[in-house]
């Protein structure tokens, strides 16, 4: 009796905890570090096909795509391949779902070796450090991808 009664509370403490999970947020962090438009719209691909599965289940997500080393040329204004698609999925397709992140030490060094500013698409955020920012968001219990 004992037993049955431990079992049954197991597995309804199991059960809450597994309603529980499914309201919070589900965040995943995608790498790009190459300067291969392949590469950039694989990103791409992933967080579409990301979204478009927890939307269909009426799930959050959150996404950042994070662009560091020759990967910055993602998010250059100047350079970047994929400039177009990253609006048109910013702002019209998942808006406030996805965000680009891209490394301020890299443009930095990219500047200081071109010798000019470099700008950045409008939908991207500059942080510090792209490998330090996608540390922290693991950190934070953020999933992890690189295409």
């Amino acid at each position: 009796m004992l037993r049955r009664l431990a079992a049954a509370a197991l597995l309804s403490l199991a059960f809450i905890a597994s309603a529980l999970a499914t309201d919070k947020p589900h965040r995943i962090a995608i790498q790009v570090d190459q300067n291969d438009p392949q590469v950039m719209n694989l990103a791409l691909n992933n967080a579409t096909n990301v979204i478009e599965y927890y939307r269909a289940k009426n799930e959050d997500v959150e996404i950042d795509i994070v662009t560091y080393g020759p990967g910055l040329h993602m998010l250059r204004s100047d350079t970047s391949p994929v400039q177009e698609r990253i609006k048109r999925l910013k702002d019209y397709v998942f808006p406030g779902k996805i965000q680009f992140s891209a490394c301020n030490n890299t443009k930095q060094g990219m500047e200081k070796a071109e010798g000019h500013a470099i700008s950045v698409v409008p939908d991207a955020t500059i942080v510090p450090s792209g490998v330090v920012h996608l540390m922290e968001l693991q950190e934070q219990g953020w999933s992890y991808v690189r295409p």
